[in-house]
C-alpha cells in the first residue's frame, strides 16, 4: 500500500511534503482525502528561453498549408534584447495554429489558473492573441479553428470598437461568451493577463496582476436557466398608475383666454381711391394680437396616486437546475494558439497554469514584472532623448549646423 501512494505522489508534478503524509498513513479513506488537497504548483510553464528549443515542444498544425511562421524575437521596442524574446508572428494576414502538450491533469476541487504576457509589438487593427487550452485527445498537427477546447481566453482586438478579453468556456460542448466587457491593453508594453476559476464558481480577470473583473459563473456566463423568471400569472393591475406627473384637475381655462392670434391693424384705413368693384372688397392687414395667450393648458402637478413602474414579479424556475461542476474540466492536456492577425509582431511569452493563484502572481511578478519595469527604463530614457531633439533650434550658419551634427550623434548615443 505504502509503494502505491508514493507512485500517485511521483506521478504529479508536486511542490510541498504531502508524499511523506501519505505513505505514513495506510488507511484509505485518508489518503483519499489526502489526494484531494494535494498542492500541485505547475502543470505548465514555458518562458522561451532556450532559442530554438521551443520547436521540440510546439507542433505547428498542418490543417492549413499557409499558417503564419513564429520566430523567438523581442521586437522592435523592449527592455533587455535577450531577456525579452517571446514567440512572435511574423507575417501579416494570416492564420496561425501552435500548440504544447503537458501531463493531463483534471481541475476537480481544485483552482485553475491560467496566465501569460501579450506584447504587440505593432500598432494592432485586427487581431486575435487569445489562448485556449484543450482536452487530451486533440490532435496537435491538425488543430484548427474547429478543434473542440475547453477555455479560450486572452485579448481580442478589432478595430476601434473591439479591444476586449474574451472568456469563452465549454460547457456541454457548447461555447459561452462572457455577458461582461472587459478591456484589454492596446500599447507596446508587454501586460500578463491571468483567468482564475475556482471550484465554488467564483472567477477572477486579472491584468498586470490587478484585478479587472470578478463574479459568479452563473451570473456572468449564460450555462444554466434563469433562477428565476417573470410569473406569467401576475399581470399588471388595471388600476396601476405609472404616471409620474399629471395635469392638474382643479386647474380652469380662464373665461377671457381665448383670443384670437392675428387681428385687423386699427391703425389702417381704407384708402380713399378704393374700388370695390374693381379691387375687390377691402380688408385691413392683420396684425399680431397683444391680447393672445396661445393655447392654454392646465398646470402640471405630481401625480398623488402615481406608485411606480410596474415590475413584473419573478418566482422560482422550476426548470432550473444548478450545477456544482461548471468550473470543472478533464483531462487538460494542451495550450494552443490558434488564431487570426492582420498585422504581425505579437509576442507571447511566460505561459503558466497551476493551481495556486499566489503563485501564479508572483511568478507573474517574477516574469512579467521585471520585463515591465526594463521597458518603462527604456521607455523613460527615450522620452528624454525625444525631449532634446525636439528642443533643438534650427541651423543659421555652418557653426551652428556642425555644433548640431555634434550633439545628434551624442543623442543616438543615449538611444
Amino acid at each position: 500500500m505504502i509503494v502505491t501512494i508514493k507512485l500517485i505522489c511521483l506521478g504529479f508534478f508536486l511542490i510541498g511534503t504531502v508524499c511523506g503524509e501519505l505513505a505514513g498513513n495506510v488507511d484509505s479513506s485518508t489518503v483519499k482525502q489526502k489526494e484531494q488537497h494535494t498542492v500541485i504548483k505547475e502543470y505548465f510553464r514555458e518562458e522561451f528561453d532556450d532559442e530554438d528549443g521551443w520547436q521540440k515542444r510546439w507542433i505547428q498544425s498542418k490543417h492549413r498549408t499557409d499558417y503564419g511562421k513564429f520566430r523567438i524575437g523581442a521586437g522592435r521596442f523592449y527592455g533587455d534584447r535577450e531577456k525579452d524574446k517571446g514567440l512572435q508572428t511574423t507575417q501579416d494576414t494570416k492564420y496561425y495554429a501552435v500548440s504544447a502538450r503537458f501531463r493531463p491533469f483534471n481541475n476537480e476541487g481544485q483552482t485553475l489558473v491560467l496566465q501569460y504576457t501579450v506584447k504587440y509589438d505593432q500598432r494592432v487593427d485586427c487581431g486575435g492573441a487569445y489562448v485556449k487550452l484543450f482536452p487530451e485527445d486533440l490532435s496537435q498537427e491538425i488543430m484548427n479553428e474547429d478543434s473542440k477546447y475547453y477555455i479560450m481566453f486572452g485579448p481580442d482586438i478589432c478595430g476601434e470598437d473591439k479591444k476586449i478579453v474574451q472568456v469563452i468556456f465549454n460547457y456541454k460542448d457548447d461555447y459561452y461568451l462572457i455577458k461582461k466587457n472587459i478591456t484589454c491593453e492596446t500599447d507596446d508594453f508587454t501586460h500578463l493577463y491571468t483567468l482564475i476559476v475556482r471550484p465554488d464558481l467564483t472567477y477572477e480577470v486579472k491584468i498586470d496582476n490587478y484585478v479587472a473583473e470578478a463574479g459568479h459563473l452563473e451570473d456572468d456566463w449564460d450555462f444554466l436557466l434563469p433562477r428565476k423568471i417573470v410569473d406569467p400569472n401576475m399581470p399588471k393591475p388595471e388600476d396601476w398608475d405609472e404616471r409620474e406627473t399629471i395635469e392638474d384637475p382643479m386647474d380652469k381655462k380662464p373665461d377671457d383666454w381665448d383670443q384670437p392670434e392675428r387681428i385687423p391693424d386699427p391703425n389702417v384705413s381704407k384708402p380713399y381711391d378704393w374700388d370695390e368693384e374693381m379691387d375687390g372688397e377691402w380688408a385691413p392687414p392683420l396684425i399680431a394680437n397683444p391680447a393672445y395667450r396661445g393655447i392654454w393648458k392646465p398646470r402640471i402637478i405630481k401625480n398623488p396616486n402615481y406608485r411606480g413602474k410596474w415590475v413584473q414579479p419573478e418566482v422560482d424556475n422550476p426548470d432550473y437546475i444548478p450545477d456544482p461542476n461548471l468550473y470543472k474540466y478533464f483531462n487538460i492536456s494542451v495550450i494552443g494558439l490558434e488564431i487570426l492577425q492582420g498585422k504581425s509582431g505579437t509576442i507571447f511569452d511566460n505561459f503558466l497554469i497551476t493551481n495556486d493563484e499566489k503563485y501564479a502572481e508572483d511568478a507573474g511578478n517574477e516574469m512579467w514584472g521585471v520585463t515591465y519595469e526594463r521597458e518603462w527604463k527604456r521607455r523613460e530614457r527615450q522620452d528624454v532623448v525625444y525631449n532634446k531633439i525636439n528642443e533643438k533650434e534650427e541651423p543659421k550658419g555652418k557653426e551652428t549646423k556642425k555644433e548640431k551634427k555634434g550633439k545628434g550623434s551624442n543623442v543616438k548615443d543615449e538611444l
